[in-house]
This record gives structure tokens, sequence and C-alpha cells, in this order.
């Protein structure tokens, strides 16, 4: 099987497929045609000491943070056509007043940061707190045992809690549609609907499954912070979350490599998740995704 480096993401009513150097955004506009957008990418993971093994997927968490932000606004954008003829709100109209053409950029910071410190105080900071309350009643080595199996309650519980919502599922139906197109291309057949839609939508490289890595390992390491000070747990905890993200990026990066017998026992768990964040297309979503691929490729060849 043809191994590639591209990936890609949902957006609204499209996918986005991302090479080395650019992006290619394929978006159901109002009309019903497909708008096609491509752009050049340079991301932190491309410079210098981010190049390193663990650093470059630091990097690469933040890269797709930032990216993937910009590009989801910019497809509800394209989706809505016609909102921009909306009277902006006092607050709007303020911020362009203040930063002009900067205030895309400030707000795809600002939620790029505000998204990072819900993600870190819901499931690794809520977890310390909750398991604070057995600090009276076990040694410090348990609670790590403790405050893990709450992490990983309170991840399944959001997975299941957002898979339940209707507004998210055509997300989760182009989601699906990204990983058929990839697993097609990795194939080796040719990129169109027949050949897309019976393959698999579950895909080694997933970020749901880059997700589930960045909670086991983290539930491993922190295992071994042997203190009952809540204070002290928290400090530790949140210093080490960048360092746990690198390494669930080698992770995904080993998997996506090999088809060895032990990295499909690894992404199986991972797999299972898909099953909640991915979802059946329809022929329409998969030549969005499809238009994306041919994007990349066009620009980039095959990686």
């Amino acid at each position: 099987m043809k191994q590639t480096r591209i990936g890609g993401q949902a957006v609204i009513e499209g996918v986005m497929m991302r090479g080395r150097e650019m992006y290619c955004m394929a978006v159901r506009n109002p009309q019903g045609t497909l708008t096609v957008e491509k752009k050049a990418w340079k991301g932190l993971s491309s410079k210098g000491i981010f190049r390193l093994p663990i650093l470059r997927g630091i990097a690469s968490f933040w890269d797709s943070l930032v990216s993937g932000t910009r590009i989801l606004m910019r497809s509800a954008e394209i989706a809505g056509e016609g909102w921009e003829d909306e009277e902006p709100s006092k607050l709007e109209k303020f911020l362009i007043d203040k930063f002009g053409e900067k205030v895309n950029d400030i707000l795809i910071y600002v939620t790029v940061i505000i998204s990072m410190a819900m993600g870190i105080g819901l499931f690794f900071l809520l977890p310390v707190l909750l398991g604070s309350f057995f600090s009276r009643f076990v040694p410090s080595w348990a609670l790590g045992i403790i405050e893990s199996f709450i992490r990983i309650v309170i991840f399944l519980g959001y997975l299941f809690a957002i898979s339940r919502m209707k507004e998210i599922q055509r997300v989760f139906q182009y989601h699906g549609a990204e990983h058929k197109t990839i697993n097609c291309f990795e194939s080796e057949k040719e990129l169109t609907v027949e050949n897309v839609r019976p393959c698999t939508r579950l895909h080694k490289r997933c970020g749901t499954s880059f997700l589930f890595f960045v909670i086991i390992i983290s539930c491993i390491v922190f295992m071994f912070i042997q203190t009952t000070s809540v204070g002290d747990r928290l400090l530790l905890k949140l210093c080490l979350v960048p360092f746990i993200a690198g390494i669930s990026y080698e992770v995904i990066r080993w998997a996506g490599n090999s088809d060895s017998p032990l990295v499909a026992i690894v992404s199986k768990p991972g797999f299972c998740l898909q099953m909640l964040t991915t979802a059946e297309p329809d022929d329409s979503q998969i030549e969005a995704a499809i238009a994306a691929m041919k994007g990349v490729l066009e620009d980039e060849g095959e990686q």
C-alpha cells in the first residue's frame, strides 16, 4: 500500500487536504457547486529545531490549531455566502476600526488560545481537581490512576456527546469522506466517487487517534508524579502537556508509516473512537474530498 504525508480536515460543508507546502479546500457553496481554493502554507514545524522529533509534534499541533481555525472560518464564509452583507455588530465595528486588516488574525489566535485553555482545563486540570478529593484516602501513586480513569471517562463522554449533535453530523460525514479519499489514494486506485465510496472511513493518522494517544500517554506519564499537592500536580501536568503532544505525534507518525501487526493493535482503540467522529458520506461529500485531494496532487504530485 502506498504511504502519503497528505493529511486532511473536515470543514463546514467541505474538506481541506494539506500537503507539504500548500493546502487545498473544496467547499459546497449555497449554489450547490464546489468552491475550490488553494493557498501556500508554511508552518512552524518546517523551521529549525522544530524539525526534530518531539519538538516537531509540538509545532505540528500548534500549526494544526492555527491553520485549522483559519480554514474553518473561511469555509463558513464560503458555505454561507451572503453573510458578509449583514450589518456588523458594534463589537465587530470597534475591532475593525482598532486593528484593521489584522482583526481576522487576532480573532484566530484568540480562538486558538481559548480552545487550548478549555481543552487543557477539561482533560487535564479538571481530573486533578476531582482526583484531589481522594488524596486523603490513597497514596500519591494511586492518585495518578484515579485521575487517569476520570480523564478517560471525560474524554469518552465528550466524544459521545458531540457525536449526538445533529449540527455536527454533516461535519462527521465530510470527515468520513476525507478518510475514504486518502485511503483510496493510498490503495493506488483512481480517485473517483465509485472507487472512494467502498473504502473504509477509518485511518491511522486521524486526529481522533492522536487525541486518544494524548490521553493514554498522559495517563502513563502522570502516574509518575509523586505528590499530593493540588497546586504542584496542576503545574507539573500543565508543563508536561506540550511534550505529551509531541510524543503522541511520533506514535501517530510511526503508525502511519507502518503496516506491522503491532501497529494494527495500537491503532485499534483509535479506530473504535473514529466510529463516533466519522460518518458515511454521500456522493456530493466524496466529490468535495476528491476535489481537495486532486488540488494538492496537481501542485505537489504524489507524496
